[in-house]
């Protein structure tokens, strides 16, 4: 019997299955990271440097070189409510495509959330409600991050504030009404609830807000308040590994069907969505030579990886934020308003930007164009409308299967749909009435990015 036939169409994994601990790449990593910095001394950072805005469970884990680290009871019981989730068999993409290659898919979209942000949201509001806190303050992109947070937040009795990007805020009206809905308070970013946000609008008064300046004014929001941190729903250490029960339960899915892929595919803003499918695959790469290629996808008008710069910046456009090493295209970064809001940040990962820097992933950037039409592609022959975001990825997936195709090569492609696109039917109305532009960002951009990096001297 060929796997063509035998493979079922939705993989489960059983409620005793679900994996007891998350995997850190660190253990693995051929390059170790290199040390963040204060962004007052632009020394090394100690846990003191963290306190003020995190838990110190969260702390350790930021730094944590073991290769497991366990996932806590309560944690994992609120797991099972929608983990682990589906591995789908995309026969009809399959078909459509006429491609001799075999793809997968994990569906993270049939969480509470919609997304797979819920998998970070719940331990980061346990391990601070442990700590004693009574309020999360956070930012959004495209509010996928916001409704996973405010949904833990409500789980576990704490407050939650919400710095929405504007653009987003306009765009995705549902969003924040998901947000309200769970008891979080949302706020449109930049705004003159802080001295972040008033200095941004003092200077452009029709921001659209980024990433960076929503970061800003949730970080000064939890460092002047004593019962209040910070939550952060990527790019940092600890989400990363959070997100890591993607692909861990994935891997345990394919051996069901005795498959391995050839191709794990991830869009990446900041990264947590790519890192969670793919870095339980990368350890088997690292430590046991297997043949993989990863990549992350990221927006032609965001190419962090493709186009940006590997060096120490800011996480956030205020410069309160630790100095990290990674790719970013400068922190004073405002993206243009196109509709994957969860891939507009200027930094990614310090964890992908390294594996980047040493050759062990892939990256590639798409125009938001082809994003929609891949999208819509998708639905029409899967049926699950996909988030702008996680369509970057159904683009890059299509791209493999067709050159597959070309070869006549039986390659197997797993990739992540990182949530649906029901808050998102504005931006596919301005698809479908060819209401959206394609942005590409310029080298002269990419240079201006460049002049507000950080001047640092380490080791």
């Amino acid at each position: 019997m060929s796997k063509q036939s035998k493979v079922p169409y939705k993989i489960y994994l059983s409620e005793e299955e679900l994996p007891t601990a998350w995997y850190n790449i660190q253990a693995d990593l051929p390059t170790p990271l290199s040390p963040s910095l204060s962004p007052q001394t632009k020394q090394p950072l100690g846990p003191a440097d963290l306190t003020p805005i995190f838990p110190l469970d969260l702390i350790k884990q930021e730094v944590a070189t073991e290769r497991s680290i366990e996932i806590p009871d309560e944690v994992r019981e609120l797991y099972r409510t929608f983990r682990p989730s589906p591995l789908y068999r995309a026969y009809r993409l399959e078909q459509a495509l006429g491609t001799p290659a075999r793809i997968y898919y994990k569906y993270e979209g049939n969480s509470p959330s919609g997304s797979h942000k819920l998998n970070t949201a719940l331990p980061q509001a346990y391990y601070n409600r442990q700590a004693g806190i009574k309020r999360l303050a956070t930012e959004t992109g495209a509010g996928q991050w916001g409704s996973a947070l405010s949904i833990a937040a409500k789980l576990f009795g704490l407050e939650c504030t919400v710095y929405m990007v504007k653009v987003s805020y306009e765009q995705k009206p549902y969003r924040k009404l998901l947000m309200e809905t769970y008891g979080a308070e949302v706020i449109p970013s930049p705004s003159r609830l802080t001295a972040a946000g008033r200095r941004i609008l003092a200077e452009h008064p029709d921001s659209l807000g980024s990433l960076g300046i929503a970061i800003s004014e949730a970080v000064e929001d939890a460092a002047s308040h004593d019962d209040t941190n910070y939550a952060l729903g990527s790019v940092l250490n600890h989400v990363i590994l959070h997100q890591t029960i993607i692909g861990l339960e994935a891997k345990r899915q394919l051996e069901k069907v005795d498959e391995y892929p050839d191709i794990v595919i991830g869009c990446c803003g900041g990264g947590s969505n790519f890192s969670g499918i793919s870095f339980p695959f990368l350890h088997d790469k690292m430590r046991d030579g297997r043949k993989l290629r990863a990549i992350a996808v990221e927006p032609k008008a965001c190419p962090t990886l493709t186009k940006g710069k590997f060096a120490y910046d800011y996480g956030d456009t205020a410069q309160l934020t630790p100095i990290t090493k990674m790719y970013t295209l400068g922190h004073g970064f405002v993206p243009p308003g196109i509709h994957a809001g969860g891939l507009r940040y200027h930094g990614d990962s310090a964890l992908v930007s390294q594996l980047y820097h040493d050759g062990l992933i892939e990256a590639q950037a798409v125009f938001q164009k082809d994003v929609f039409r891949n999208a819509v592609f998708f639905a029409q022959t899967e049926g699950i409308l996909p988030a702008p975001e996680s369509a970057h990825a159904i683009s890059a997936v299509v791209e493999e299967a067709l050159r597959c195709k070309e070869r006549g090569e039986e390659q197997v492609i797993l990739f992540c749909l990182s949530g649906h696109g029901h808050f998102d039917l504005a931006a596919y109305e301005g698809y479908l009435r060819d209401h959206l532009e394609d942005v590409d960002y310029s080298e002269a951009m990419v240079e201006e990015g460049m002049a507000c990096l950080p001047q640092v001297q380490v080791g």
